[in-house]
Formats: structure tokens, C-alpha cells, sequence
């Protein structure tokens, strides 16, 4: 596992180790950064801050583990105060990212609950603009990801509840957050490459994030009559522990990334400073855009 930071430059083929042909095939759904098995890089020892977002307050769904716990670092890193979202069987994972996320010296908060509910959306946003005195930055990043080889077995629950994670509580969220952010405000959805390159047997979960992708594009062009950017991130095959509590078929997780022309999967700790930039004021000119971070397979 590479220990430079993100300024260090690096033959990115061989950054991180992309040995998993030992994994911990034994993760729950919902799966807990605790047990991921190689562990991931989400910037603990390895992202620098310089205060690009200092003084701002950010809200990151699932903000305990995976692409959201590296996205809290570097936030609190660049001086934001931050509330992460996770679900209550995810406490653990939480916790362990609060802990650092207060290292930074900024103001923190865990809300533990369920966003396929509305009511909990709303009171998740109204709690963290309470907490912070403001809300200036929203992450819509918790995901639901469980892989389905046949079409046959992708249960109407499955699909219902998939949806209802990954699209309708954006919507609410954003619904609630809006009349709240000023103007200048960055709201990020985490999309994927699956939603230009969709994968068998990740049908559902294909399927929204290609509604996140559309939802980006047009809540840009709806909330920028406020002054408020939306703009999306879309990671390619990144360690994270979906993958490992049904994300992927086990068969797929040994090689998992290498299929990519970089040659290896994607770390947590790589997809910060995109999330960073597109809420900085550094992007002020950017929205209704979506920011790949795919190994090279590349949006269209």
C-alpha cells in the first residue's frame, strides 16, 4: 500500500498494490470499512490539506467507510466542518472516521439512520444545518450495490430498495438541502461508470446510477437560478467494502480492477480531491458535469 500523498508524483499503474487474490469473503451487507480485508487507502496518513474549503460545512452520506470516508478526510483536512450520514449497523465505521475527521481540528458529527425513509432525510438535513450553523456543501454519496447474475432472481424488493437509496433519497436530500445553501453552494452526487459501461449482473444498481447521472444534469440547470452548482463524480472500480459484501460475484474480486488500462483497482483516497474540487470555488465555472475517476475506462 503506497504511503505518499497526493502531491508525490507517482507511476500510477504501481501507486497502490493490486494484490487481491487474498480477501475476507465474510462481510455483511452492510459492509463495515472495519472488516474490508485487504484494507483500502482513504487518505488517513496520505491526503494534505492546504484550507481550500475552509470555514465551509459539508454533509456526506455515507460518510463512514469507502469513497465517503476518504471524501470526509479530505474535506476536514481542507478545513470544512463535516456531518456524515450512516446507517446504525455502520456505528463502528462511524465512529473510527469521526475520530479523525475531529484530528483536522474542525467541528464534527455522526447521524446514524436510514435514508430510504423521507421523513429521516429531511430531519438528517435540518440536524446537520442545526449542527453547523449552515450548510454550504451536500455529498449525495451512500449507495446500495448487490450483485444479481440472473434477471430471474433480482427480486422486486431488491430493485425497489436499490432505488430508493441511491435516487430517492438524493432527491430528498437535495429537496431539503436546497433552501437552505447559498449561493455559491456545490452539491456532488456519486454516479459511476456503471451508468455508461453497465455491468451484468448489477442491472438495479446500473439503472440508478444512470438516473443519478440524468438527476445531475438537470437539478444543475434548475438550482444554478439559485447559484448553487450540482455536479457528479463517477468512479470506475474502486476497493471498497460493497464489493466485498455482495457488490461483486467473489469469483470477480481476485482480479478485480485489473481490466482497467491503469492495471489495478481504484483506492478511496483517489477520488477525494475530485470531490474536493468540485466543491471548492475552484470549479466555479463547472456544473451539470460529471467527473470520471475510472482507471482510464472512460466516460463517453
Amino acid at each position: 500500500m503506497s504511503k505518499q500523498d497526493q502531491y508525490t508524483m507517482t507511476d500510477p499503474r504501481t501507486q497502490y498494490d493490486s494484490d487481491h487474490t487474498h480477501y475476507n469473503s465474510d462481510q455483511p451487507d452492510p459492509a463495515l470499512d472495519k472488516k474490508l480485508d485487504p484494507s483500502a487507502d482513504h487518505g488517513e496518513t496520505t491526503y494534505r490539506g492546504s484550507e481550500r474549503l475552509k470555514g465551509r460545512k459539508a454533509l456526506i452520506t455515507g460518510g463512514d467507510s469507502g469513497i465517503g470516508r476518504a471524501v470526509a478526510i479530505a474535506f476536514a483536512r481542507e478545513g470544512a466542518d463535516v456531518v456524515i450520514n450512516y446507517l446504525p449497523s455502520e456505528k463502528v465505521d462511524g465512529e473510527s472516521t469521526l475520530e479523525i475527521l475531529k484530528e483536522a481540528g474542525v467541528s464534527a458529527k455522526g447521524i446514524a439512520g436510514d435514508i430510504k425513509e423521507e421523513d429521516f432525510c429531511v430531519s438528517l438535513v435540518d440536524e446537520a444545518k442545526g449542527f453547523l450553523g449552515g450548510l454550504d456543501i451536500v455529498v449525495n454519496n451512500a449507495g446500495k450495490q448487490q450483485f444479481v447474475e440472473d434477471i430471474e432472481n433480482l427480486t422486486t424488493e431488491q430493485f425497489r430498495t436499490t432505488f430508493e437509496t441511491n435516487v430517492f433519497a438524493m432527491f430528498w436530500i437535495t429537496k431539503a438541502a436546497a433552501k437552505y445553501m447559498p449561493p455559491g453552494g456545490s452539491i456532488i452526487n456519486s454516479t459511476s461508470i456503471q451508468s455508461y459501461q453497465p455491468s451484468p449482473g448489477l442491472l438495479d444498481y446500473a439503472s440508478t446510477k444512470g438516473a443519478i447521472t440524468s438527476f445531475t444534469k438537470s437539478c444543475a440547470k434548475m438550482l444554478i437560478e439559485k447559484g448553487i452548482r450540482v455536479n457528479g463524480v463517477a468512479p470506475g472500480p474502486i476497493w471498497t467494502p460493497i464489493q466485498q459484501s455482495g457488490g461483486q460475484a467473489p469469483g470477480k474480486l481476485p482480479n478485480f480492477g485489473e481490466n482497467t488500462p491503469i492495471g489495478r483497482v481504484g483506492q478511496p483516497a483517489e477520488l477525494a480531491p475530485a470531490y474536493v474540487y468540485l466543491a471548492s470555488q475552484e470549479s466555479s465555472y463547472v456544473t451539470a458535469e460529471i467527473l470520471g475517476v475510472t482507471g482510464g475506462k472512460h466516460l463517453p
